[in-house]
């Protein structure tokens, strides 16, 4: 049985380019939705019609501290999910804030199993007291791992001469929201944004546009042949070990994007499209709490 996707509340339109496709007209995309006032009684409403009903019957703990027969129930769950699911590990199911409920997770993407291994809940985890999603915050936290754990030189990176804060860009190269984000890198690096590009060929394996990212990355300077690639000029490549656009392609599908560019910043937050400079600098500060 493969494995599942998670749907959430959406919020805005943003300029993407969709995946599995090649057309790049701007896209509804599903966002978290911010908790402020004008959204709170849509959202609320939402979350009653999905899980409500769940919520109120099972109630909301904190995490436990797993006894033995705690203990020895997660193994259980461990093994029904991961007999049950391709690509889902036994250390990918956790104890979950939910008592007699586990939280599986594959990358940024949670869901939720309960304690007999027969209901799978495919939804956000809302703290209703604390306004807090729950899944979300472990989305973020997921996606915090995932990038740190990618070193600089397993990225194309551009960085200002005095660096603000740091995010993560999931681009394709043949896509319009992608190249207008690039366009303006000078001004992301006047605002102090180091972009750390990962490739995300959206057309998948054997595409053109998978080739252009693989020439790219084999490239003796890849910051160049990016800038060059996205406007379709030509540029030097050698034959190399390009693997690492595979990397890239599964930690984009890991990470949870619906198109490119994606942006992730320092807290994990995920952002789906394009948003100039001063606009993501702000949406940077809002979601840092600056």
């Amino acid at each position: 049985m493969a494995f599942f996707q998670v749907s959430f509340a959406t919020i805005a339109a943003r300029h993407v380019c969709g995946t599995g496709g090649t057309t790049d007209s701007p896209k509804i995309l599903l966002q978290p939705a911010i908790w402020r006032p004008e959204y709170k009684e849509h959202l609320m409403k939402s979350i009653t019609l999905r899980i409500g009903t769940l919520i109120a019957a099972l109630g909301l703990l904190s995490a436990p501290v797993l006894s033995a027969d705690e203990n020895a129930e997660l193994q259980k769950v461990r093994a029904t999910v991961s007999g049950m699911f391709d690509g889902i590990q036994a250390d990918d199911v956790f104890a979950s804030d939910i008592d007699g409920w586990y939280t599986i997770r594959k990358g940024a993407i949670i869901a939720y199993i309960s304690a007999d291994g027969r209901y799978l809940l495919q939804g956000d985890l809302i703290d209703l007291e604390g306004q807090v999603n729950l899944s979300e915050k472990d989305r973020n936290n997921a996606r915090v791992k995932m990038m740190i754990d990618v070193s600089d030189d397993q990225a194309i990176v551009f960085t200002p001469e005095t660096v603000r804060h740091t995010v993560s860009v999931f681009t394709d190269i043949d896509c319009t929201f992608c190249r207008r984000l690039h366009s303006q890198i000078d001004e992301y690096m006047e605002e102090g944004i180091e972009i750390r590009y990962f490739l995300y060929p959206r057309s998948g394996p054997a595409s053109e546009s998978w080739v252009k990212a693989e020439q790219v990355w084999c490239s003796k300077d890849r910051n160049e042949a990016l800038t060059l690639a996205k406007l379709d000029e030509d540029f030097d490549s050698r034959q190399c070990d390009s693997s690492v656009v595979s990397s890239h392609y599964s930690m984009g599908q890991d990470v949870g994007l619906r198109g490119t560019p994606a942006i992730v910043l320092e807290d994990g937050t995920l952002f789906s499209g394009y948003l100039p400079p001063k606009q993501l600098s702000e949406a940077i500060a809002s979601a840092l709490g600056e």
